[in-house]
């Protein structure tokens, strides 16, 4: 029976960004993806991207507070195949 995806954290430089279902090992490999790097570049929050070329990204499981917030945006949102993230900081230009 395979396990149930876990809610992870996505911090970026030590700072939790974002939040997603999904196994440990599909964390730690997205960490690893350019489009997501590259969408983390462009997104920007208080003016400033919320990544940068150098920037590390590290997953872990999310805490309570993180889980909640990806609860929230899961009720939300539209079913859909794509990856459902709830971000940790406020982006600009996204409607609250």
């Amino acid at each position: 029976m395979p396990k149930s995806p876990l809610i992870n954290t996505i911090e970026v430089n030590g700072k939790p960004t974002l939040t997603f279902a999904g196994h440990a090992r599909e964390a730690a490999e997205l960490c690893k993806e350019a489009w997501l790097r590259s969408d983390l570049t462009e997104l920007t929050s208080n003016g400033v991207p919320l990544c940068l070329p150098a920037s590390t990204l590290t997953s872990r499981i999310a805490n309570e507070g993180e889980m909640g917030t990806y609860r929230e945006a899961a009720k939300e949102a539209k079913a859909s195949d794509e990856i459902l993230f709830a971000y940790l900081v406020e982006l600009d230009g996204m409607p609250e």
